[in-house]
């Protein structure tokens, strides 16, 4: 059903291949089997490593990085009839828009989709980026290392042959783990994405209503049957936007306290690493999270900002002009939209670029500490 849908299609097939959704196969075992391993040798290695600040922060962000993998992956496989569920709700009203014989609506599905496949390209090619700086960041050190720092009790790691097979491991895990973590976000972004979309049809819908239905040539059964069809339309979005945040709310609050922490100390990097091989990785390690947060960021706004404006439509209904029952339906609407469906954080705080703006305001209060301490 999801196969011609272009914003969630790639996304999804992804996450089937590996067994993460629809499929239940032997691969999800062998995946979360292998990451969950190398997550239980990074932490081994942080409890016992003699490394300086540098490679505990690097390791530090890669650890992070697994363990936020592996996290996404268990709550697809626990709540896996919710994602389905959603994908599926998704589909039925992206079909049901697009059987409306409206150009409006069909240029914004168009859009919709044509944003929302290079947003899932664009994600797994910042994702490849990444996979390669774990890759050289060994090849810039003067000694050895491995991408992520792990140690295996009993063995000496870094002998050979254990390393040579260790970094090809790490480096063959490296794309499955990608493969894991991306598409999760892509595909939590585009259902985001939906939200818009479907508050945006509802606003054309409201501003139809005084053309199709001019003031002296009006059929008042009509208008009110459009008008209760609109608010069914808002309180569905209100339902979708709350699915959306009964399967995400929790992980976006790991991903916000995780990620600002590593933020800070991967500016803090900046200014003591000693190669220009690794300020390189060091900024792609950058990019990969503002890329990943400020995707969900503005999006989520966009979508607090649309609901808003489900109001604005209301009121440009010339809902004054309508019959008495009809006038509480549309102020009705109106108090609704007001109090617009968001995105949360942790079920608390709505997800805004105000809150993007106040995560690095907090974190470049850090990095300067950090840098008068240590600098």
């Amino acid at each position: 059903m999801f196969e011609d849908i272009q914003l969630i299609s790639m996304n999804v097939r992804i996450l089937r291949f590996w067994a993460l959704l629809y499929d239940k196969n032997v691969k999800r075992y062998v995946c979360l089997t292998l990451a969950s391993m190398h997550i239980f040798t990074q932490v081994v290695y942080m409890l016992t490593t003699n490394e300086g600040i540098t490679g505990i922060i690097r390791n530090g962000y890669m650890l992070v990085l697994w363990i936020n993998t592996v996290l996404r992956a268990y709550l697809l496989m626990q709540d896996q009839a919710g994602y389905v569920g959603l994908i599926k709700l998704l589909a039925s009203d992206y079909y049901d828009l697009a059987g409306e014989s409206d150009t409006y609506i069909s240029g914004m599905l168009n859009d919709l989709n044509r944003q929302g496949m290079l947003m899932a390209r664009g994600n797994l090619f910042f994702g490849l980026l990444t996979c390669m700086g774990f890759g050289l960041y060994p090849l810039s050190s003067s000694e050895r290392v491995l991408p992520f720092g792990s140690r295996i009790p009993g063995l000496d790691e870094y002998a050979t042959p254990y390393y040579q097979l260790w970094y090809v491991f790490q480096m063959l895990i490296t794309p499955m783990g990608c493969c894991m973590y991306i598409p999760y976000t892509s595909l939590i972004v585009a259902f985001i994405m939906f939200g818009i979309v479907r508050c945006k049809a509802l606003q054309h819908r409201l501003r139809l209503l005084p053309v199709h239905h001019p003031a002296g040539h009006r059929d008042s059964r009509h208008l009110a049957a459009e008008i209760a069809q609109c608010i069914r339309y808002q309180q569905s979005i209100i339902e979708y936007v709350d699915k959306i945040n009964g399967l995400t709310t929790m992980v976006f609050l790991f991903e916000l306290l995780a990620f600002s922490a590593l933020l800070c100390a991967l500016l803090f990097m900046l200014i003591i690493v000693d190669s220009n091989g690794q300020l390189i990785i060091i900024c792609l390690y950058i990019n990969m999270i503002l890329a990943q947060i400020l995707a969900l960021y503005w999006y989520a706004n966009e979508l607090r900002e649309q609901n808003l404006s489900v109001a604005t439509a209301a009121y440009e209904t010339e809902w004054f002009t309508f019959e008495i029952p009809m006038r509480k339906n549309i102020l009705f609407m109106i108090m609704r939209a007001q109090r617009p469906p968001s995105i949360l954080l942790g079920s608390v705080r709505p997800i805004t670029l105000e809150l993007f703006q106040n995560l690095l305001n907090t974190t470049y209060t850090f990095f300067t500490v950090l840098k008068r301490v240590y600098g």
